[in-house]
């Protein structure tokens, strides 16, 4: 099969396409023909070296496709099903092997192309308005990269429970695409300070929660921005690693909180993982959510979709198309 391997970290040239076996399925796996994979930035993270993996590695953590075989344990899916998951490496590759209880069947009304962008992204937006800070009908988020494809969800997610959405994007056209799916307003951080505008937008009373994927270079203006007893929901870094810090600023800034969440923790029960993966699908099938896929790349061109995806030139999901 064709696949991206990865063989030493480093920048979007270490992903090398390679000729592999197909994987065989261990007892508690099924094999799934890859119909389409998101790209994200834990792949980039993964890349990088950020996040440790052992060498060599084919790339990726998402996908939607068939199941082509199963294991002698497997009993929740079978050969033919239409199946999406998120967690496990493999997925720039025409076949993966996955741990069956990763997999989640696609509604009969979506393709493949939705169901991959679906998955990472809708997931990590349900778990931040849902669980990580349960956000509530009448309260403020600050939503960074609200153009991008966790911000346009969380956007929206957001409006169906009633808050108010500020959103911060890079540019008139990322702006417009915010407001488009439902933000209230949305800063353009290039032309104004989003601390500034932020206090100004909420008349020096600061937002409830602030839910950040870019980290380094809007961390600590974040802190300013929040009320007494606020949330900062660090769920990324697209900018980098946010530096060491001080707890007791989190004390002076008024008694805020902070945490640093990751999918995997909210997902950790086959039970999590239904209710959230139906209830992603299910919104796209009503019209609930809406996804913009900015681009499918053949699977050959995972370097350029990296670059693009750290470029800030994307707007929306990335896909690759064995």
């Amino acid at each position: 099969m064709q696949a991206i391997q990865i063989t030493k970290v480093g920048g979007p040239e270490v992903l090398t396409p390679a000729e592999l076996p197909v994987p065989a399925p261990k007892p508690n796996e099924a094999v799934v023909q890859i119909k389409a994979a998101g790209v994200n930035f834990i792949d980039v993270y993964l890349r990088e070296g950020r996040y440790p993996a052992p060498l060599p590695f084919v790339d990726g953590q998402e996908a939607a496709g068939v199941v082509s075989e199963i294991g002698s344990e497997v009993t929740n899916v079978q050969r033919g099903d239409r199946v999406a998951y998120t967690g496990g490496l493999g997925s720039y590759a025409e076949y993966a092997a996955v741990p069956a209880d990763r997999l989640v069947k696609i509604p009969d009304q979506l393709d493949f192309e939705q169901a991959a962008a679906a998955m990472l992204q809708g997931m990590t937006a349900h778990y931040l308005v849902h669980s990580t800070y349960q956000l509530k009908q009448g309260e403020t988020a600050l939503i960074h990269a609200a153009a991008g494809g966790v911000g346009l969800l969380l956007v929206q997610m957001a409006k169906n429970i009633g808050a108010r959405v500020i959103g911060t994007a890079g540019t008139q056209e990322k702006a417009q695409l915010a407001r488009d799916a439902g933000a209230d307003e949305c800063i353009i951080y290039t032309e104004a300070d989003f601390e500034t505008e932020t206090k100004r937008l909420t008349d020096g009373k600061g937002v409830h929660v602030v839910y950040d994927g870019v980290g380094k270079e809007t961390f600590d203006k974040d802190l300013n921005v929040l009320r007494p007893r606020g949330f900062l929901v660090l769920f990324g870094g697209s900018s980098g690693a946010v530096p060491p810090f001080d707890l007791i600023k989190l004390s002076q800034k008024g008694s805020l909180y902070i945490t640093r969440p990751t999918l995997g923790h909210y997902t950790a029960t086959r039970e999590e993982l239904e209710w959230r993966a139906n209830d992603v699908l299910q919104g796209i099938v009503r019209g609930e959510l809406k996804l913009r896929i900015h681009k499918v790349y053949p699977l050959a061109q995972a370097a350029q979709a990296h670059r693009d995806l750290e470029g800030r030139k994307t707007t929306g999901k990335l896909l690759l198309k064995p």
